[in-house]
Order: C-alpha cells, then sequence, then structure tokens
C-alpha cells in the first residue's frame, strides 16, 4: 500500500466541519481524496484530545476508512527525547490502526548533535512498525538546511513529504521542481526515496500573505506532470474556514485521475511488505512453481512454509524494494533488496512467468547478508 492521488493534513480536528467525524469523511469524499494525514502527537504526548481528555482521532479515522480513505499520522517531533517520542507514535500509530506515520522534524532537529537523536527514534520506530510506511516531513530545499540528518531520516523511511511552502510568492511550479531536483541528489539528502510533496493552504499575518487558488491548481499540476504518485496540501483548517473556502474549491475542483491498477510486480511488493505471507500467496496461480538454484516446489502448500521462513526466520521486520524491473504481459523480470534487523539482501534477482493475471511461474535468486 502507498499514497496515490489528494490528500489533506489536520491540525486540529474541533476546526474541521466542527470536528463532525461524519462530515470529515463526507467532505474528504466529495473532495476527491484518497487519503487524510491528521495530528496524532507532539513531542512524548498523544495529540488530538478534547479538554476534557477524549481522543478525537480514532472516529475521525473510523469514518474515513469506512470511506474508503487511507488514514495517515503526523507527529512533531524535537529529539530531545527520541526514546519518549518514538514510543508514542508506535503507540499512537498501533492504537490508531494508521496506513501510515509522518515525522515532522523541523528547526530543533537541526541543532547540534541531533543525528544521534534521530539514529535512536528511528530505530525504535522502525522496529516497532515494521509494516507501516513512513514519511519525513521536513523543509522544502535540503540544501538551505544542511544541519537537519536527512540520511539518519531517509534511510528508515518509505517516503519523502517535503514541505514546499512558497510563502510570500506565487511560484508553485519553480519552487516544486527545485524541491525535487535537490531531493534527487544523495550529495544532499544521502538517501533518496519517493516524495509526495506537500503544498501550502493556508495564510500568514506577518507580513500578510495568502495562498491563492490558482496557486492550488498550478501546485497539484506541476505535481501530476513530474509523474508524482501523490500531493497533499497543509491545511484542512484553513481552507475550511470563513472566508477562505476558495482555496478548498480549488483543490476539490481539480482532477487527479483515480489510480491505474498496480502491475503484479508493485503488488507483489506491497505483500512482502505487508508481512502476512497469505497476501503473498493470493498472486500465485494454485499449482504455481517456485524455483531456485537448490529446488523446485509445486503448489500453495509448500509455498507457504516458504514465505513463513522468509518473513518471520530469514528476515523478520523486513522491507522490500525493487532496483530495477522490465518485461511485459505474460513476463517480468525484476531486481530487488530487502533489509530487516536480521540481515539484508543486495542481490535479489527473480522472474515471473503470468498466467490469467496471477503468477504461474517465479525464479529467485538471492543471498542474505548478515547485519552491519
Amino acid at each position: 500500500m502507498t499514497l496515490q492521488g489528494k490528500g489533506w493534513f489536520i491540525w486540529q480536528i474541533p476546526k474541521c466541519e466542527g470536528g463532525s467525524p461524519t462530515a470529515i469523511a463526507d467532505q474528504a469524499v466529495a473532495a476527491g481524496c484518497t487519503h487524510v494525514l491528521i495530528k496524532v502527537a507532539e513531542r512524548t504526548f498523544g495529540f488530538g484530545f478534547d479538554k476534557l481528555g477524549r481522543d478525537l482521532v480514532p472516529s475521525v479515522a473510523e469514518a474515513l476508512r469506512a470511506r474508503g480513505l487511507q488514514v495517515w499520522g503526523w507527529h512533531y517531533v524535537y529529539g530531545d527525547n527520541p526514546t519518549g517520542e518514538a514510543n508514542v507514535a508506535v503507540q499512537r500509530c498501533m492504537q490508531l490502526k494508521l496506513d501510515g506515520y509522518v515525522i515532522d522534524a523541523e528547526k530543533e532537529y537541526k541543532q547540534p548533535g541531533k543525528a544521534a537523536a534521530a539514529r535512536t527514534f528511528m530505530n525504535i520506530v522502525r522496529a516497532g512498525l515494521p509494516n507501516t510506511l513512513i514519511a519525513l516531513s521536513a523543509y522544502r530545499y535540503p540544501s538551505l538546511h544542511p544541519e537537519l540528518p536527512w540520511s539518519t531520516f531517509l534511510a528508515q523511511c518509505d517516503l519523502n513529504m517535503p514541505q514546499v511552502y512558497w510563502e510570500q510568492s506565487h511560484n508553485p511550479e519553480q519552487q516544486l521542481a527545485r524541491s525535487l531536483t535537490e531531493f534527487s541528489k544523495t550529495s544532499l539528502v544521502g538517501v533518496v526515496r519517493p516524495v509526495v510533496p506537500t503544498g501550502s493552504a493556508y495564510g500568514v499575518p506577518n507580513p500578510a500573505w495568502r495562498v491563492t487558488p490558482a496557486d492550488i491548481t498550478k501546485f497539484y499540476a506541476k505535481a501530476m506532470g513530474s509523474g508524482l504518485p501523490a500531493a497533499n496540501l497543509y491545511v484542512w483548517d484553513y481552507a475550511r474556514s470563513p472566508g477562505n473556502t476558495d482555496l478548498w474549491d480549488a483543490a476539490k475542483n481539480f482532477n487527479w485521475p483515480a489510480p491505474q491498477p498496480k502491475d503484479i510486480v508493485a503488488r507483489y511488493f506491497d505483500a512482502l511488505n505487508s508481512g502476512d505471507p497469505a497476501q503473498v500467496l493470493s498472486l500465485y496461480q494454485d499449482n504455481a512453481g517456485h524455483v531456485t538454484a537448490e529446488r523446485t516446489i509445486i503448489g500453495l502448500d509448500d509455498l507457504a512454509q516458504w514465505y513463513r521462513n522468509l518473513l518471520t526466520v530469514w528476515l523478520p521486520g523486513a522491507q522490500f524494494g525493487m532496483q530495477d524491473g522490465s518485461g511485459c504481459g505474460n513476463s517480468r523480470h525484476f531486481l530487488w533488496m530487502a533489509s530487516s534487523p536480521s540481515g539484508g539482501v543486495v542481490d535479489g534477482d527473480d522472474t515471473l512467468g503470468l498466467r490469467d493475471g496471477l503468477i504461474q511461474y517465479h525464479y529467485t535468486r538471492f543471498h542474505i547478508t548478515p547485519p552491519a
């Protein structure tokens, strides 16, 4: 599972549709959203509670999921207590059954010595959320913020969500283009991840500036034209407030086409990263053949045991990724890698033969190396 299409960040639930879960879900669907990102934590504390201590997030998350939307949580982190921040992140994600988790790391993480805090934080979060998509939300231009420990965060993230906020300007296309260019350079960020940018949908008082509906349209058009799978806007609370709904309407009226069905290889990696052998087996014919240099097995029973070993014994909690791929029709070839606390793979080399859209034949070759 990943992100595709339009999404909105929510900061304060009571300021969104009066806090009504049903109204929030209705508006999200009407606006063509595929996902909503809700603030769920700040520092070492949960976020999204009312004055009486009631957690407002679960009912909103349930209403969104019931309408077919993904629900992500975002968390502003400081790095002063990385273990505490990581623990609340894991706790909130598991409690709320979130589809993804966003790390909002800004000026606090530019202070000296914060790379060690980022490493501690990411190790705990990734270990606690091995099958949850994780994204980094930070500055739009890493060249201007080299102090941030980019590579330490991104090494264990699945997505990069730069905050492409064009305050005091109205040139989102140029700013997004520069952001994409900078995040494609390992010399700046260490690790390159797929980008899902977040654009401006707010105003500021001093000096007075407000995004325009045209800005939002241009931002979305540039994101889609750049081949990005998804884009977000910040923030729902402002764009649905009186006098600002023209911003919401601009986003609503932008047509981001529905995602096309994923190729079998993409679905295969989604299934591997779920950690659930049953999801992987659902991609195979009942009498599929699975071949390695040592042996050939036929049928789902033996294949189920092989995937249980792969996902729970050999590479527990692994994240799998494709490096290169080719093929069409009933044939696919791809190179892949994986990393887990127990070891990794850097030389995966697989070939698939398909029948009726499912895997009939699968040859795989790889070596597991011990952890560094």
